[in-house]
C-alpha cells in the first residue's frame, strides 16, 4: 500500500509519519508526551491497512477509522476520545470553510480563512471566490518574480523561492501586495506620505491623491504644519483662515467615504509641529466624539522643546505663513496637556523629529516631517515604501533559534521587496519618481512574542531585550548585505551619491528594515503581531455573523497539556481574566513566562521598542499598553523615557480609554475577554494598517 485517496479525490503518496503525528497529538492532549508510543501505534495502524487494503487505495477517513480502533484495542481509550474529538472538530472546521466559499489548501485557521476571504482572495464578476490560499501565493510570487526580467535574471528561480517563503508562512508582504499583485489595480505599497501645502488648490490636490491611495489599499501620513493658523488672514479673498484641524476633518470624511475599495478602512497619520499656533486645538481634537476617527495623530516635537519641558521654560509659537513669532507658551504645560489627552483618549502620540532626521538617509534631498499611519515609516513628501515581515516562529527548531535559516530568508525577502518597486503601479507619477530615486524597503518581523515563548524567555526580561536587539542587528546587517549584492547586479538607488552612505559600498535601497504592526498578515501566519507581547492568552472572538469562538494561544495550550494542567474550566477562567498572573494552581515559572501586554510595565514596553530601534533603519511600531488604572503622570514618564532612549516616536494606549476598541476584558455585557473578527493581537486601539 503506497497511495492514499484525499477528500477532494486526489491520490497522493502514503506517509506513515502523518499517522504518527496525529496519534502523538492525541496522546499529548491526554498528558502522554511519548513519541515512541505514537510510533509503535502507527506501525500497528500500517499493518492493519496492509491487511485490509490489498486491492484498493484507502481513503483518509478509512485510515482514521483504523486509528481509532487501534487506540481502543491497545487500551488508550482517553487518547481515542481525544482523537475522535479532533476528527469531529476538523470536520466542522472544513464544513465552515466550505460555507465561507473558500477551499483551504493550506489548513489555515478559521480566522485566517475569514480574513483571506474578506480581503485577499480574488473574486469573479459575480463576487464568487476564484482562488485558494495557494493560488493567491502563486499569483503574488509570479507577479513579483517578473521584476527579475528587468535585469535579465532567472525569474523562474525567484518565483519558486518567493512562493515557498509565502506558502510556508515564513515571510509575508504587506496587504496591498497580497491584494493587488497581478490585478488591474497593481498598487503594492502600504505606506505613503503626502505634502499638505498652504493653499486651497494644494490641499485639495493632496486630498484627491489620498483618495486614490486609500482606494488601492494604502495608508497615508501628512504634516499639516505648513497650513496657516485659524484666524490668520487670507490675502487673496480678505477672508479668515480656518486652520489645519478644519482641513483634517475634511480628509477624515473623505477617508470614511472611500473605505479603501470596500476591503479595509482607510488610515491616516496627522502630524502638527509643536510650534504651530493651533497646537492646543490639535492636541485636544480627538477629545470630541466622532472627530478624526480615521486618523492617528501625533505632535512633532524637537529636542529643544523636550529640554524646555524638563526645565519648565517657555517656547515660541511661529506662524508658518511668515515665520513670525506670535506668542509664547510654557512647554511643560503644553506637554502635560498632550499627556492628559493621550491618557484620556489614546491620542496624540509623539514623533521625535530630531531623532528621525539624525537617521534620515538622504538629508540632501529633504527633511522628514511625517510618517505613515502607525508611525513606523518616516518618509519624505511623495515617497512610498513597501513592507514585509519574517515569521520568527518558523525560525525556531527544537527550542533553538535557527540563525542560518533567518539569514537565508532575509536575503530572499530583500530581493522580493526590491522587485516590488519595479513591478508596482504607482498611483501618481511624482510618487513613482521619488520612490524609485530612494528605493526604500521595510523588512521586519512578526511572531516575536511567540518566538520568545518557544525559547523560554519572558518578554519583560533583560534576556528578551538582548535577544530583540540581536534580532534587529542581524536583520539589518543581513538585509544591507543583500541590498549591496543587488546593487552590484542592478545598480545603487539613484540618490545614493546624495545619501549618508555615499562614501561606502553602494546600496540598492536607502533603507532596508522597519518593524511594522503586521495586523492581518499575522492572522494569516497564525502568530503574534510585530514585536508586540501577547495581549491575551485566551479570548472569545466574535466573527462569522456573531458567532463566539473561544481561541487559546497554541503554545500556552501545549504547555498546559504537557504539564497535565489543561482543562476547559481553566481556559475559560483565563478568557475571563485576560491573564494568568492571579490564577491559582499554575506554576510560577509559567506565570513568569506567559506574561501579557497589561502584565508588563510601560518601562519594559519602551525598552523593547528602543532595543529594536537601535538597529532598525526606519521606525518601530509598538503600542505602549497601560492598564486602566494608570495615571496621566505614567503617560508623562513614558513619553519622557521614549525620548531619552532615542525612540523615533511613541504611541500609548490606556486600556478602556476609547469607547470603541477591538478587545475588552470583563466588559459589562460580556463574560469573557472578547475581540472582533480581525483582531491580530497587537493593536487594540483599532487603527492599524499593514
Amino acid at each position: 500500500m503506497d497511495k492514499v485517496k484525499k477528500r477532494d479525490g486526489r491520490v497522493v503518496d502514503y506517509d506513515r509519519t502523518k499517522i504518527e503525528n496525529a496519534i502523538y497529538k492525541a496522546l499529548f492532549a491526554t498528558g502522554l508526551d511519548n513519541r515512541e508510543i505514537a510510533k509503535r501505534l502507527s506501525l500497528q495502524v500500517e499493518e492493519n491497512l496492509k491487511g485490509k487494503f490489498k486491492e484498493r487505495i484507502p481513503s483518509v477517513e478509512e485510515i482514521q477509522d483504523i486509528v481509532e480502533k487501534v487506540l481502543i484495542n491497545e487500551g488508550f481509550s482517553d487518547t481515542a476520545k481525544a482523537y475522535i474529538l479532533y476528527r469531529k472538530t476538523r470536520e466542522e472546521l472544513r464544513e465552515t470553510k466550505y460555507l465561507l466559499g473558500v477551499k483551504d489548501d493550506l489548513k489555515l485557521s478559521l480566522n485566517a480563512i475569514t480574513v483571506l476571504r474578506n480581503r485577499y482572495l480574488l473574486r469573479d464578476d459575480q463576487g464568487e471566490i476564484i482562488e485558494t490560499p495557494k493560488d493567491m501565493f502563486k499569483r503574488v510570487a509570479k507577479a513579483i518574480a517578473e521584476g527579475d526580467k528587468f535585469y535579465q535574471e532567472d525569474w523562474e528561480k525567484s518565483f519558486r523561492e518567493f512562493y515557498e517563503m509565502m506558502v510556508n508562512l515564513e515571510f509575508l508582504p504587506n496587504s496591498p501586495t497580497l491584494m493587488n499583485a497581478a490585478t488591474p489595480i497593481g498598487q503594492l505599497s502600504a505606506c505613503f506620505v503626502l505634502p499638505v501645502p498652504d493653499s486651497i488648490p494644494g490641499i485639495f490636490d493632496t486630498l484627491k491623491y489620498t483618495a486614490l491611495i486609500h482606494q488601492s489599499g494604502g495608508g497615508t501620513g501628512f504634516s499639516f504644519s505648513q497650513i496657516r493658523p485659524e484666524g490668520d488672514i487670507v490675502k487673496s479673498t480678505k477672508g479668515i483662515a480656518s486652520g489645519p484641524v478644519s482641513f483634517m476633518r475634511i480628509y477624515d470624511m473623505a477617508t470614511e467615504v472611500v473605505k479603501q475599495g470596500g476591503r479595509r478602512r482607510g488610515a491616516n497619520m496627522g502630524i502638527l509641529h509643536v510650534t504651530h499656533p493651533d497646537i492646543l486645538e490639535f492636541i485636544t481634537a480627538k477629545s470630541k466624539k466622532g472627530i478624526l476617527n480615521n486618523f492617528n495623530i501625533s505632535v512633532a516635537v524637537t529636542d529643544d522643546f523636550m529640554a524646555k519641558v524638563e526645565k519648565g521654560e517657555d517656547y515660541e509659537l511661529v506662524n508658518p505663513r511668515n515665520g513670525k513669532v506670535v506668542r509664547k507658551m510654557n512647554a511643560k504645560e503644553v506637554f502635560d496637556l498632550i499627556c492628559y489627552n493621550a491618557w484620556a483618549y489614546g491620542d496624540p502620540g509623539l514623533i521625535f523629529l530630531d531623532e528621525i532626521n539624525r537617521k534620515n538617509p538622504t538629508p540632501e534631498i529633504g527633511m522628514i516631517e511625517s510618517t505613515n499611519p502607525c508611525g513606523e515609516q518616516p518618509l519624505l513628501p511623495y515617497e512610498s515604501c513597501n513592507l514585509g515581515s519574517i515569521n520568527l516562529v518558523k525560525m525556531v527548531r527544537d527550542g533553538e533559534f535557527d540563525w542560518e535559516k533567518f539569514g537565508e530568508t532575509i536575503k530572499k525577502a530583500v530581493h522580493f521587496l526590491d522587485n516590488v518597486i519595479d513591478v508596482n503601479k504607482f498611483p501618481l507619477a511624482k510618487i513613482e519618481e521619488t520612490t524609485k530615486a530612494n528605493r526604500k524597503i521595510g523588512l521586519g518581523i512578526m511572531g516575536f512574542a511567540d518566538c520568545l515563548l518557544r525559547l523560554n524567555i519572558p518578554y519583560d526580561s533583560e534576556e528578551a531585550l538582548r535577544f530583540g536587539e540581536k534580532i534587529a542587528q542581524f536583520l539589518t546587517e543581513k538585509a544591507r548585505e543583500a541590498s549591496k549584492d543587488l546593487a552590484k547586479r542592478r545598480g545603487p538607488f539613484p540618490n545614493f551619491p546624495k545619501s549618508i552612505y555615499k562614501n561606502g559600498e553602494p546600496l540598492r535601497n536607502a533603507t532596508v528594515t522597519t518593524i511594522a504592526p503586521t495586523g492581518t498578515i499575522s492572522i494569516i501566519a497564525g502568530v503574534s503581531s510585530g514585536i508586540e507581547p501577547l495581549f491575551a492568552l485566551s479570548y472569545v472572538r466574535v466573527a462569522l455573523g456573531g458567532h463566539r469562538l473561544l481561541e487559546t494561544n497554541e503554545y500556552f495550550e501545549e504547555v498546559l497539556k504537557k504539564k497535565g494542567l489543561y482543562s476547559s474550566f481553566l481556559v475559560r477562567e483565563v478568557a475571563e481574566r485576560g491573564s494568568i498572573r492571579n490564577i491559582s494552581g499554575l506554576p510560577e515559572e509559567m506565570k513568569r513566562l506567559f506574561v501579557t501586554a497589561l502584565d508588563i510595565s510601560y518601562e519594559w514596553h519602551i525598552k523593547m521598542q528602543a532595543a529594536f530601534q537601535r538597529y532598525i533603519d526606519n521606525g518601530v511600531s509598538k503600542t505602549i499598553n497601560l492598564p486602566y488604572e494608570a495615571s496621566p503622570e505614567t503617560v508623562r514618564q513614558a513619553y519622557l523615557l521614549a525620548w531619552r532612549l532615542q525612540c523615533k516616536g511613541i504611541t500609548i494606549y490606556r486600556y478602556g480609554s476609547k469607547e470603541e476598541q477591538v478587545l475588552y476584558i470583563k466588559a459589562p455585557t460580556k463574560d469573557f475577554l472578547t475581540v472582533n473578527g480581525e483582531f491580530s493581537g497587537g493593536c487594540p486601539e483599532g487603527v492599524c494598517i499593514t
